[in-house]
């Protein structure tokens, strides 16, 4: 009897093709049941964001109704409406929706903050989730408390000297002035949200108290930079205006980091 040659594949039976394919049956049906948590996760996620979003769609349109207030409120520092010289058509209409959609997503950062919580909830255990829960209102005082810094200290020092810089008239476009009083408050209310970040992640085991304690160096070099980027101008003072509240922040955060940890 002559032996198969090796470069010539052995006939296969029918019998053979079906049990091939009920294998490969069999593990896609296993790979589909592994991934079904990923897929769970996935549709919780679009759930959370399309809450958040919902939020904030809600609390925009709340702030129509008072947009001409909140106008009139953050066109203060400058002398209010009156001050500001509009060049384009659509430029106050942009400025009405800008006002709006900041002042929207103030009112629904605690339903953001508590969307984003309640998606990592079910991957920690109690105690951590009690921690997160209590972050929503300080997530929201921290950054209201931001923005209200920003309004209170930095615009009235910040606004003068950009107008007045070298003596020159400068009149001033109302899209201009509410991107920069905008931007700013945002941007400083973010930043104020550091201390419960650096908690959180020391509560994780990312950071601990002497790391943080042993980096201020660099702590400090990274608060310049961030300064540098938010302050509108390249000014001493006003980047010092910007630099001690976050370098009080810092140390908030290590007083914080080792209070997780001892817990």
């Amino acid at each position: 009897m002559s032996t198969p040659s090796p470069l010539v594949p052995p006939k296969r039976s029918w019998r053979d093709y079906v049990g091939a394919l009920g294998r490969a049956h069999r593990k896609a049906r296993v790979q589909l049941d592994s991934s079904m948590p990923l897929l769970q996760h996935l549709e919780e996620l679009r759930e959370r964001l399309f809450k958040a979003f919902g939020a904030l769609i809600v609390m925009t349109l709340l702030s129509f109704i008072f947009a001409g207030q909140l106008v009139d409120f953050l066109a203060a520092p400058i002398g209010g409406r009156a001050a500001l010289v509009s060049i384009e058509i659509t430029e106050n209409i942009a400025i009405f929706m800008r006002v709006s959609l900041l002042s929207g997503v103030v009112l629904a950062m605690p339903v953001i903050v508590y969307q984003a919580i309640r998606f990592i909830l079910p991957g920690l255990t109690e105690r951590e989730r009690k921690w997160l829960l209590l972050a929503v209102p300080f997530a929201s005082l921290l950054f209201v408390g931001g923005a209200a810094f920003a309004w209170a200290v930095m615009i009235p020092t910040a606004v003068p000297f950009l107008i007045n810089f070298m003596g020159i008239t400068t009149q001033v476009r109302p899209k201009n002035y509410f991107e920069f009083v905008t931007s700013l408050m945002f941007w400083i209310g973010v930043s104020f949200e550091t201390p419960l970040v650096i908690m959180f992640m020391a509560r994780l085991g990312f950071v601990t108290a002497g790391q943080l304690a042993r980096g201020w160096r660099y702590a400090i070099v990274a608060i310049a930079v961030i300064a540098a980027i938010v302050t509108p101008t390249v000014d001493p003072v006003n980047m010092s205006l910007v630099m001690l509240p976050l370098m009080g922040l810092y140390v908030i955060s290590i007083g914080l980091a080792a209070l997780v940890r001892r817990q």
